[in-house]
């Protein structure tokens, strides 16, 4: 089982990235449907509230448990945690604005504007974070579950 776990950290981030980009895909359906249907409006809420508590919830559990274990391995790393750390604060705040455009009833074209931001800076960081250590998650030794290292996905 060790070996499995040394294995799996590197792929376990990839599948948490590829469900955070389904869950933003999922809510700009959402946003784009938003003229057929009566309901649409709370359809968005749902998926926006679903998407940004998934994306804060996996940031926290990155700063708290995964990227403490990995700069106590890798101390070397610490530059690029820091930043990594710096992103989520960055998007930590642009869900607000995200959440607050949503649950205010702005406009479809605000929301877009407020969903293309996250996005950007998100596949940003996620493509960083993919470079620069999913080698060194390859060998980490981290016995927690899944969820507490890379949040409720």
């Amino acid at each position: 089982m060790d070996a499995d776990r040394l294995i799996a950290w590197d792929e376990e981030l990839r599948r948490a990235h590829t469900r955070l980009r389904a869950a933003l895909e999922a809510t700009r359906a959402a946003l784009d449907e938003g003229d057929d249907r009566p309901d649409a409006a709370s359809d968005l809420a749902l998926f926006c509230i679903g998407f940004c508590s998934a994306l804060d919830g996996h940031h926290l559990s990155e700063d708290r448990a995964l990227f403490p274990a990995l700069r106590a391995e890798h101390p070397e790393l610490g530059d690029v945690i820091d930043k990594l750390m710096q992103d989520h604060s960055m998007l930590a705040h642009l869900l607000g604005a995200l959440r607050t455009a949503v649950e205010d009833g702005e406009r479809a074209e605000t929301i877009e504007w407020h969903l293309g931001g996250v996005a950007a800076i998100m596949e940003s960081h996620f493509r960083f974070e993919e470079r620069e250590i999913l080698a060194p998650l390859r060998a980490l030794h981290l016995d927690r579950a899944v969820p507490d290292v890379l949040g409720p996905l």
